[in-house]
């Protein structure tokens, strides 16, 4: 596997080591002592599934305040997602500042999230699956969001008419919001 770190600490692009031959290819895509031989939470509590029908859909900006803070590894793996992260570590020199990259199911490339990022994605094509590895079980005491277009993080969306669930669209903006990281 190859781990490209990413302006922002602890964040990093993962590519799995392809082996191709005749048949096909063969990939790893996740090796408990490659991400802790370079600091990485590796646990793994559970895994999700986000199946989106159409085009524009957009999923964030969501994170989980401890104690049930969380780590995620985010791959695509049908379709494709402009995925997006934004610090919300208030003592890291990255803090409010966002990456986005975009995923495609053929790349097999995966985001490792580490805990007190926001995190969400909008699709690009239709029927597009996205698959979660987390640290940390869904903790609905402990969810939060904030606003996917917030002016103070700046994010460069692609256009698209936009599907987002009313919970999504109507999160605060962060200057009024209390982001409780326990950082």
């Amino acid at each position: 596997m190859i781990f490209s770190k990413t302006k922002l600490p602890g964040v990093f692009v993962i590519e799995p080591g392809r082996h191709d031959d005749d048949r096909g290819f063969f990939a790893r895509t996740f090796c408990r002592e490659e991400f802790v031989a370079r600091g990485l939470n590796a646990d793994v509590a559970q895994c999700n599934v986000s199946f989106n029908k159409r085009k524009g859909t957009l999923r964030g900006m969501h994170y989980q305040v401890p104690p049930s803070a969380e780590v995620k590894l985010v791959r695509c793996t049908a379709g494709a997602i402009f995925d997006v992260i934004i610090d919300l570590r208030e003592s890291s020199p990255t803090f409010r500042q966002h990456l986005a990259v975009e995923l495609f199911a053929g790349t097999g490339k995966m985001l490792y999230v580490p805990e007190g990022f926001a995190h969400g994605f909008q699709t690009l094509v239709d029927d597009t699956e996205v698959f979660y590895q987390m640290s940390h079980p869904y903790a609905p005491e402990c969810a939060r969001g904030v606003r996917w277009d917030d002016p103070a993080f700046g994010i460069d969306w692609p256009s698209a008419e936009r599907i987002l669930l009313d919970r999504d669209r109507n999160y605060p903006d962060f200057a009024t919001c209390h982001v409780e990281l326990g950082q």
